[in-house]
C-alpha cells in the first residue's frame, strides 16, 4: 500500500506561482528555560555557563569552525544556533555532504526480534513541484567537523500552535554528534527544496525562490533523546533506536508568519502507532545525497515493514526495502492514519550498505518526551 503525500498548500506558496490550496521524558526532554526569549539572532537571552564569553561577530566570521571539545557543546541544555545570514546560499547548500549513517546488511544482533531481511525496493521520484505534492518534505542542512552535510526533515503539527507549527522532525544523528561529540551548528531547513526538480547542473543557474521555495528556517532550539546523546555513533547502529530529534525553526527572513502556515501544511506524528504486523505499507520520503543519487531530488519508497532490533532493551525498529542512500536520513516515514491522512510513525536512521534497506526508530514514550518538551518550551508562540 502505497502512502500518497499529497498536500494542499495554504494561500502563501512559492514567489511567481499560483499554489494548490505517559512515560517520563528522558533527561534531554526536560524543559529547562522553559521561558528563555531568544534575541534577532536566535540566541538565548541567557547563554549557558560554558559562552559566557561567546561573541556572535566572531561567531559570524568563522569561529563557528573551531570544534575544539571543550566548546564543543554537548549537554542538551546548552543548544546554541545563531542565525548566519546569508550562508545557506544555493551553491553552499548543493555542496553539502550526505549525513552517512550506514550499518552492515546483516545488522540486527537479536533473531528472535528482527525479521528477515527485505528485498531491495527502487526508490522513485516524487512528483514536481514538491510544493503541491510533498510541501512539508525538505532538506536540513548543518555544519559538521567533516564539513557541511545534509538530511531531510518534515514539518509536522504541534498542538500547541495549531494550524501555526514551527515544528521538524528529523533524525538525532542530523543534529547532535552522539557519544562522539557535540551538537552541530549551523543547522536550517528547507522545506521543497529544488521545487521543480531541476537537475543538478540546472539546480546551480535557477532562480533561488526554486530552490529555497519557502525560505531558509534556523534551528532556534533542537531536542533529541538521552539515549542518542549517550549511545549514538556515525557508523554501525549505535543509538539508532532512538535516533530521533525535533527542530523549533524560524525565517532567516522574517514573515510575520509561521512554518505550517507558509508551507501550507503540516503532518501528524503518531506516538502510539499500531503493531507493526498490522502495518500494510509504510512509504518514506526523502532527499538521498550518496552515489547514485545527488542530493537534489526528491525520492519515496513503499513496502510492508518489517523489524530490526540492535539493542534489545530498546523497541525493535522499523525496516522496508529501500534503495535511498545517506541524506536520505531524518526523512518521514508515513501510514495511512484512521482518518485516511498519512501520519508519521518514523524517521530514517539507518541503512545499509550497499544501499538495499532503510531503518528507522519506534517513536514511543522517549521520542514523545522530546516532541512535548520543545512543544511546551514554545507553547503559544509563531
Amino acid at each position: 500500500m502505497a502512502v500518497v503525500l499529497t498536500v494542499t498548500a495554504g494561500a502563501c506558496g512559492p514567489a511567481d506561482e499560483e499554489t494548490d490550496t505517559g512515560a517520563k521524558p528522558a533527561a534531554s526532554a526536560r524543559e529547562d528555560g522553559d521561558n528563555a526569549d531568544f534575541d534577532d539572532l536566535g540566541l538565548p537571552r541567557k547563554l549557558p555557563d560554558v559562552l559566557k564569553d561567546f561573541d556572535p561577530e566572531k561567531w559570524k566570521n568563522g569561529e563557528w569552525k573551531n570544534w575544539d571539545k571543550d566548546r564543543w557543546l554537548r549537554e542538551a541544555k546548552d543548544f546554541v544556533n545563531p542565525v548566519i545570514e546569508g550562508l545557506w546560499k544555493p551553491e553552499r547548500m548543493k555542496e553539502a555532504e550526505d549525513n552517512t549513517k550506514t550499518v552492515s546488511t546483516n545488522a540486527g544482533t537479536d533473531r528472535g526480534a528482527t525479521d528477515p531481511e527485505p528485498a531491495p525496493v527502487d526508490a522513485e521520484p516524487v512528483k514536481t513541484p514538491y510544493h503541491k505534492h510533498a510541501a512539508p518534505v525538505g532538506k536540513v542542512f548543518m555544519d559538521t567537523p567533516q564539513g557541511s552535510m545534509v538530511c531531510s526533515g518534515t514539518v509536522v503539527k504541534d498542538p500547541r500552535n495549531p494550524g501555526r507549527s514551527n515544528l521538524v522532525a528529523t533524525a538525532g544523528h542530523c543534529v547532535h554528534a552522539g557519544q562522539e561529540g557535540g551538537w552541530f551548528r549551523n543547522i536550517a531547513f528547507v522545506p521543497a527544496y529544488n521545487d521543480k526538480g531541476r537537475s543538478s547542473a540546472d539546480v546551480d543557474t535557477a532562480p533561488y525562490h526554486e530552490v529555497a521555495p519557502y525560505g531558509v528556517y534556523w534551528a532556534t532550539w533542537a531536542q533529541t533523546t538521552d539515549y542518542w546523546i549517550s549511545e549514538g555513533t556515525r557508523s554501525g547502529g549505535g543509538g539508532a533506536q532512538e535516533d530521533f530529534a525535533v527542530l523549533y525553526v524560524r525565517p532567516e527572513q522574517k514573515t510575520g508568519k509561521s512554518l505550517e502556515e507558509t508551507v501550507g501544511a503540516a503532518l501528524e506524528i503518531n506516538f502510539d502507532a499500531p503493531q507493526m504486523a498490522r502495518i500494510s505499507g509504510v512509504s518514506n520520503y526523502g532527499y538521498p545525497a550518496a552515489p547514485p543519487y545527488d542530493g537534489v531530488l526528491m525520492y519515496t519508497c513503499t513496502d510492508r515493514p518489517g523489524r530490526l532490533t540492535i539493542d534489545p532493551s530498546a523497541p525493535a525498529m522499523y525496516r522496508i526495502g529501500c534503495t535511498m542512500t545517506g541524506g536520505s536520513s531524518g526523512g518521514s516515514w508515513l501510514i495511512e492514519g484512521a482518518d485516511g491522512e498519512p501520519e508519521i510513525v518514523s524517521v530514517t536512521s539507518i541503512g545499509s550498505r550497499p544501499a538495499s534497506w532503510l531503518a528507522g526508530p519506534f517513536l514511543g514514550p522517549n521520542a514523545k518526551g522530546v516532541f512535548d518538551a520543545i512543544s511546551k518550551k514554545f507553547a503559544g508562540r509563531s
